[in-house]
């Protein structure tokens, strides 16, 4: 019997098969929900899915888009957000 901890379905099993040709079950915390667009709700591309532990170790220009508001807002909600800063400019 596997530990109480390991008895929930919060910890997702990986089979992996040893060198000695056994196949064992190890336990590892599930991957969290991919980041949203703060404006649209769309999932944002260029944003890696993964436990804070594992972002960390990434350079900064891998955890999210090297433009503005990159990580925090969809490519379409900046281009309509550019495109009303410019019509207001120009009236």
């Amino acid at each position: 019997m596997v530990r109480p901890a390991y008895r929930s379905r919060s910890r997702r099993r990986v089979y992996k098969r040893t060198p000695g040709g056994k196949t064992v079950v190890h336990f590892e915390k599930r991957k969290p929900k991919a980041a949203r667009c703060a404006i649209c709700g769309r999932p944002l591309g260029g944003v890696p899915r993964g436990r804070p532990v594992e972002i960390r170790k990434l350079s900064k220009t891998e955890r999210r888009p090297e433009r503005p508001y990159g990580g925090y807002i969809c490519h379409a909600c900046l281009m309509k957000f550019y495109k009303y800063a410019v019509s207001k400019m120009v009236q």
